[in-house]
């Protein structure tokens, strides 16, 4: 039982440093960049394009920040609940879910705070939304939930 409290807070101090990449890379960039400006960072491939995102994925629910920020926190502490109720018991979940909370966190503090998401990284070859590190843990979350899925339906015996 010990080793699965463990787990859960070892899952919460991943997550903190995740927020915390977030938090450092949004404040580096708005303070070097400043809204309405861009930057190459890699040609033909990476620019820091900083943006104020106030709605979801894709800018969904733009006219409604002040439902995103309460749909945030709940979320974030629905997770902590299961995090500390239901500690993972396979390496795939316990990476998604540290990867999920940071990110769910990240982008959750920003709506807070601010009203909006900062996003500033744009893939310049392909016509695809400005995102963040927070945005970027919450799809390796997902990549890991499907691996842990996978796995778990193979030593099932599944095929």
């Amino acid at each position: 039982m010990k080793s699965l409290k463990s787990r859960s807070m070892k899952i919460i101090v991943y997550s903190f440093y995740i927020i915390l990449l977030d938090q450092v890379s949004k404040f580096i960039v708005l303070s070097t960049l400043g809204f309405n400006r861009s930057i190459n960072i890699v040609p033909n491939l990476l620019n820091f394009t900083l943006v104020k995102n106030k709605g979801a994925a894709f800018s969904l629910f733009s006219n409604y920040p002040n439902f995103l920020t309460i749909i945030s926190i709940l979320a974030s502490l629905l997770l902590i609940t299961v995090i500390l109720k239901f500690p993972p018991r396979s390496h795939w979940n316990f990476i998604g879910l540290a990867y999920l909370l940071g990110g769910t966190l990240g982008n959750g503090i920003d709506r807070l705070f601010k009203g909006y998401v900062i996003d500033f990284l744009e893939l310049v070859p392909i016509n695809f939304p400005i995102f963040n590190v927070a945005d970027i843990s919450i799809n390796i979350a997902i990549i890991c939930f499907i691996i842990d899925i996978v796995k778990t339906k193979d030593k099932a015996g599944f095929k």
